[in-house]
């Protein structure tokens, strides 16, 4: 007499030694001599670094004092930081006019951080109002007019200035970029030869010469009497040099467009911009947000090098703060402090491009 199952048997579950924590540091930290050699040895390092600078940084810390002689447990003094944090963060601004920044800064994390939240309606409003009102907006806010005080750029410093040197060099680069690096790779040869000149003469220097010609010697090639605002120079050329290097990274996306795709959209008779703007540029843009974003990244690092022109961003304000008489000494908790912000701010741009790469990876769906 035959045995015939009726129903099928349940899953087994997984073999103890593939699952849980201990399979994972088998298989990741363990897996072999060399690395457990490795993981003891960072083990070890971890292990002589991390108490002593939790016990300097947060268990001896001095958070109160108004100077560093106030700073005697010999930990971390932190109260630098906090009693010179309105400058870090506004530099000279008029205090009764900081709201306006506060404002500023609101009003484009209100409208900006929907943008990059996948399934929210209306985008392309918020997106003409980012990129089209705002600017002026902003004008209005940060120098005054429209019954507004004037507040001088001279005056302006500290992460505000930061957040602006590269909030404007980012979204004027971007479309500067792309516009070059069609122009370079263009048929019509005096506009291949612009594009080529430009690109390579901006990419031939170091940005700190082009900060230095834009401030010092540029003035000196204008009519007697002529005020160019050095934030607005600066603006200038550090948004012409990021362009040249976006122009090269979106060049690298338009060569990697097999030639197929060119032929598809000429043969459906697509003119030249639709087919750029509809087929050919979303792609290149899909291959290339690993350089877009790492661009966007130094260029927001690079902002430290205006201090060589005068002015006093996030890191320059803080160094002028720890050569202060009264806080001699902390040196170190500024740049801990500053290397925090730097990291946080470029740690959120790495992540959301990691995001956006898995969101366009239309190739593996």
């Amino acid at each position: 007499m035959a045995f015939v199952r009726t129903k099928s048997h349940p899953d087994l579950p997984p073999p103890s030694r593939q699952v849980g924590a201990i399979a994972w540091l088998r298989q990741n930290l363990f897996s072999t001599w060399l690395n457990s050699l490795l993981t003891l040895l960072a083990v070890y390092f971890l292990y002589t670094v991390i108490p002593p600078f939790v016990d300097w940084a947060i268990l001896s810390a001095d958070i109160s004092g108004e100077t560093y002689r106030d700073c005697t447990s010999g930990g971390a003094c932190w109260a630098m930081i906090r009693v010179r944090f309105d400058q870090f963060i506004y530099g000279f601004f008029p205090h009764d006019q900081r709201w306006r920044i506060d404002l500023g800064f609101l009003l484009l994390f209100c409208a900006a951080i929907p943008l990059l939240i996948e399934g929210v309606p209306g985008k392309k409003y918020l997106a003409a109002f980012v990129f089209l009102l705002y600017p002026f907006i902003a004008f209005v806010l940060f120098h005054g007019g429209f019954g507004l005080e004037v507040v001088d750029t001279a005056q302006w410093g500290g992460l505000m200035l930061t957040m602006v040197l590269a909030t404007v060099t980012i979204v004027v680069s971007l479309p500067l970029g792309i516009v070059f690096a069609l122009g370079r790779r263009s048929d019509m040869p005096i506009v291949r030869v612009i594009c080529v000149a430009f690109i390579e003469l901006w990419r031939g220097v170091p940005l700190i010469t082009v900060l230095f010609m834009g401030s010092v010697m540029l003035p000196l090639f204008l009519p007697p009497g002529t005020n160019f605002d050095k934030v607005l120079r600066t603006l200038i050329v550090m948004s012409l040099f990021a362009a040249a290097y976006m122009a090269e990274v979106v060049r690298g996306g338009l060569q990697a467009i097999p030639k197929g795709q060119y032929e598809a959209a000429q043969a459906m008779g697509l003119s030249y911009w639709k087919m750029m703007g509809l087929v050919i540029l979303p792609q290149a843009l899909k291959i290339v947000i690993p350089g877009i974003v790492n661009t966007f990244i130094g260029l927001f690092k690079d902002t430290t090098l205006v201090l060589v022109i005068g002015l006093l961003d996030f890191l320059s304000i803080i160094q002028s703060a720890t050569t202060h008489q009264n806080w001699l000494g902390t040196s170190t908790e500024g740049y801990v402090f500053a290397a925090a912000v730097y990291f946080l701010i470029c740690f959120g741009m790495s992540r959301y491009s990691l995001r956006l790469e898995r969101r366009f990876d239309t190739d593996r769906q």
